[in-house]
Parts: C-alpha cells; sequence; structure tokens
C-alpha cells in the first residue's frame, strides 16, 4: 500500500532557525517511516535574495504548492508558524491552497504573541482569526499554556499541546562534567543576536555578576542584526563572539559550557535549551513561552524574569560559587529532556496524527465517491 505522503513546510533546512531544526529532525525521525515526508520549502531565512526575488517567489509560492500537493497526491500539509502578521497571511493562504486541493492540514505553531495579543483585544480581528483557524483540521502548540490561549479564542479546530523535541543519542556521551570551582564559570549564549533574547542585559548581568566577585565569561554564538552593535556593548573582555555554529562546533560549545543564558523577552520553546539541557547544561532562563514547563527553577536551571539584570547577575553569582548544585542540575537537565522531549515520542505522538488525518481524508474522498 502506498504511503501517505505529507509536506512540511519551513525555511531552508540550513537556515539557523528553530522551525529548521524542527523540520530537520522530524525528516529524520521515525515518522519518515511510516509516511512520505516532503520538504515545502517556505520564508526568507538562509536566504539572500532582494526585495524584487522575495515577491516574485512570495507571489509563485501558492501555485507550486499546489502542484506539489496535485504531483505528490499529497494527503498532509503540516504548516509550521508562528504567530506574528507575516506568517499569518502567508500560511492563510496555504491553507487555502491545501483545502482547495483535497488535503489535510496541521496547523503547528511555534511562537509569538498569544492570540488574545496578536488580535490586540479587537473583537473583528478575533473573529476573523477564529474563522480563518477552522481552516485547519488540528492545531498544533508547545505549551498548556498556548493550548488555553487558543482555546479560549474559540477556534474550531480541536488544540494540541506538543513540546519540540530533541535527539538524545546525539549527546549520549556528552553529560556534562562537574566544573572546578576554580576556573570562572563558563556561560554560554545559543541564537539570534536580536534585542528581543536579551542579550543587552545578559551582558549587563555579566558586568554585574563579576563586580560583585564573581569569576565568569560569556561566549555568544549566533548571528542577527545586533551583531555589531553587540560586539561593541561586550567588548573584548570577558565576552567573546564565535559567530553561528553548527553539528561539531556546537556540541563542542556545549561541552565547554557551565550553564547556557536564555534571557529572553519571549519564547516559544527554544531548541538551544532542549540541546544544551540534553547535553547537562542547565540554564538560566526567563519564565516566558514553554520554558517554565521544561526549567523546574533551582532543581534543573534557574528562572528568572526577562530585562532584569540584577536577576542575571544573582544567578550567575550563586552558580559560580555552588559547583555542586550546579552539578546537580546538569544531571537534572539531562534527565528531563530523556524523559520528557525527546525526538521518538513526538514521533510517535505525530504519526498518529497524521494517521488519524489521513484516515479522515481517504474517508471523504470514499464518501465524495
Amino acid at each position: 500500500m502506498r504511503r501517505a505522503v505529507a509536506l512540511l513546510t519551513g525555511p531552508r533546512r540550513t537556515a539557523l532557525s528553530g522551525v529548521s531544526t524542527h523540520v530537520e529532525l522530524l525528516l529524520r525521525s521515525e515518522l519518515a517511516l511510516a509516511f512520505t515526508l516532503i520538504h515545502f520549502e517556505v520564508g526568507r531565512e538562509g536566504r539572500d535574495e532582494r526585495l524584487p526575488g522575495r515577491a516574485l517567489r512570495f507571489l509563485v509560492s501558492p501555485f507550486r504548492l499546489a502542484w506539489q500537493l496535485l504531483a505528490h497526491r499529497a494527503a498532509i500539509v503540516h504548516v509550521n508558524t508562528a504567530l506574528n502578521l507575516r506568517a499569518y497571511w502567508r500560511d492563510l493562504v496555504y491553507m487555502l491552497v491545501a483545502r482547495l486541493c483535497g488535503a489535510r492540514v496541521l496547523y503547528q505553531v511555534h511562537g509569538g504573541p498569544a492570540p488574545e495579543a496578536f488580535c490586540r483585544g479587537r473583537r473583528l480581528a478575533a473573529a476573523f482569526v477564529r474563522a480563518t483557524l477552522g481552516l485547519a483540521d488540528v492545531i498544533v502548540v508547545l505549551s498548556s499554556a498556548d493550548r488555553e490561549a487558543f482555546r479560549r479564542l474559540g477556534v474550531a479546530a480541536p488544540v494540541l499541546a506538543l513540546p519540540n523535541a530533541v535527539d538524545c543519542s546525539s549527546y549520549e556521551a556528552r553529560a556534562h562534567p562537574l566544573a572546578a570551582a576554580a576556573r570562572p564559570l563558563r556561560v554560554l549564549y545559543l541564537g539570534r543576536l536580536v534585542r528581543e533574547k536579551g542579550l543587552y542585559e545578559l551582558i549587563e548581568g555579566l558586568r554585574l555578576a563579576r563586580a560583585q566577585g564573581a569569576a565568569a565569561e560569556l561566549i555568544l554564538a549566533g548571528e542577527g542584526p545586533e551583531a555589531a552593535a553587540l560586539v561593541a556593548a561586550g567588548g573584548l573582555e570577558p565576552v567573546a563572539f564565535v559567530g553561528p555554529v553548527r553539528g561539531a562546533d556546537k556540541l563542542a560549545l556545549l561541552r565547554w559550557a557551565d550553564v547556557l543564558a536564555l534571557p529572553s523577552y519571549s519564547e516559544g520553546l527554544p531548541y538551544a535549551l532542549l540541546e544544551g539541557m540534553a547535553a547537562g547544561v542547565p540554564a538560566i532562563a526567563t519564565r516566558v513561552g514553554a520554558i517554565p514547563e521544561v526549567v523546574a527553577d533551582g532543581v534543573n536551571g534557574v528562572l528568572l524574569e526577562p530585562r532584569s539584570p540584577q536577576a542575571i547577575a544573582a544567578a550567575i553569582h550563586t552558580l559560580g560559587r555552588d559547583r555542586e548544585a550546579l552539578g546537580r542540575m546538569g544531571e537534572a537537565s539531562r534527565a528531563t529532556i530523556l524523559a520528557r522531549y525527546s525526538i521518538g515520542g513526538l514521533a510517535a505522538q505525530l504519526r498518529a496524527l497524521y494517521a488519524g488525518l489521513d484516515a479522515r481524508r481517504r474517508g471523504h474522498d470514499v464518501a465524495r465517491a
């Protein structure tokens, strides 16, 4: 029997993006043994293009999607998106195309504001968003808080919370050793270099901690529009910039690090957090998005409020003095990921969802015949 085909939307697979990581993991997971998975490239991440090329791609992409759906007789379109204006309108068109071509739609939200904030409290906007999201057969979000927010909006589609996951085997032999108290605490940031990630607060927090007598150093790994300004703000010491990292270089940084810093203003469920914890590196992270569902304060990391250099400084100072607690947090971090955030578990849940959607499509086709 022919395997059902699912198209997964997402940025270029080589892009440094959480959605790219998500799609790549699914394409290499056990989900690909049960369904034929095809990546449908969307968005501008990972591309070097000017405005005319971007506009042409935007206009042509719905027709490309329709052609792919019909050519592969695809049963499912797995839309990977975020709740922002650009992604919302783009993916609304994709959902319309999918339904016109007879495919079922799984709409997975990876970030952005809560639906109420996205609609800015306007009833007409909320009604429109509620109606358009009815094009999805199922909505998948990253946390129970997100699930309740979409349910409050009153969407017709079922809303499920399925957190991101990582391939724990990639970190199997890299459980982090106990840091020696004689050397500075090694703090690592992995991700986009943008203001909203709290990087200026992180640099200021590091300076405050050092002024209070803490020995600590910071590596910022990534790329983004704030790179030049961050270099100017951080100087040469004790902050180092290493640019974007992948593969073995990323694993080497995780072996180097004692703690991962993620002081974002808002988040979904960052892959950097899951990867760091899988490698036995506890996090200093903000109470935003799905992070509090992964990080238990004082158990496998430290939680703090956004935009607070003072809180970051206190966390660095505390963890730098108590390396035994840091070691326990590292072990607990890895145990958390192994138990609840493995790609095998996520692939099994998505396989069941895909199977249900495909069965509904087949039943609909039989009824029409």
